[in-house]
């Protein structure tokens, strides 16, 4: 018997997050590795021998070792290809899904990366670390926005989930915990509260996993 596939992750960490809404929707059971980032376990000798990048999610899979939240979406949606289907087949709905996702996993992610934020603080202080991230998220989801204007239905691209969508939720959560406002962004908040419904972005949240902070449990 094959064995459990197994996720290096952290509760809050948005490239985890998107990993954990696919194994959900793919039903795909799996262990859970706490990989603490603020403790810095991920800079860790041990952990570096397992991604020399020092950065989550670590997926084990069929004898394999991925990194990479976006290409371990994909691989997961290649080799399970039971329905929701997460890169759609028509190439422009496929084109609109991966450029949306890239937008925040490229043009808005990395910087609230936590070891970007630590170094902003170190070398700018507190206050101005919190105007330059407040400046580059709410850049990034005016991008998002125009995007999903143009894209959206139920979802991000028409009515159907998507690679955009697992990406989307937990950059969401990032901007209110960053306490980045949104209210100029309806089509995103929209999008987001429909995507809170489904169960498998439920069990996901950060909010719901084994090493969430009992303070943020059930909230």
């Amino acid at each position: 018997m094959p064995s459990k596939p197994v996720l290096w992750n952290f509760f809050r960490s948005s490239a985890s997050w998107r990993v954990r809404i696919a194994l959900a929707l793919k039903e795909i059971e799996y262990e859970y590795k706490i990989v603490n980032l603020l403790t810095g376990e991920q800079l860790s000798e041990e952990f570096t021998k397992l991604n020399s990048k020092q950065e989550i999610p670590i997926l084990e899979i069929d004898g394999l070792h991925l990194t990479q939240s976006l290409p371990i979406i994909e691989y997961l949606d290649e080799t399970r290809p039971q329905e929701p289907r997460l890169i759609p087949k028509d190439p422009v709905i496929r084109c609109k899904a991966r450029a949306i996702a890239e937008i925040i996993n490229s043009g808005i992610q990395p910087y609230q990366n936590t070891n970007v934020l630590k170094r902003l603080v170190a070398e700018i202080g507190e206050e101005k670390k919190n105007e330059w991230l407040k400046h580059y998220l709410t850049k990034g989801f005016r991008a998002i926005e125009t995007a999903l204007i143009q894209s959206s239905g139920k979802y991000c691209v028409g009515d159907c989930l998507t690679i955009a969508d697992l990406c989307l939720v937990p950059q969401v959560y990032s901007a209110h915990r960053f306490n980045v406002s949104l209210q100029d962004f309806p089509t995103i908040l929209r999008v987001n509260a429909e995507l809170e419904k489904i169960p498998a972005f439920q069990k996901s949240h950060a909010h719901a996993q084994i090493d969430t902070p009992d303070e943020f449990k059930g909230k």
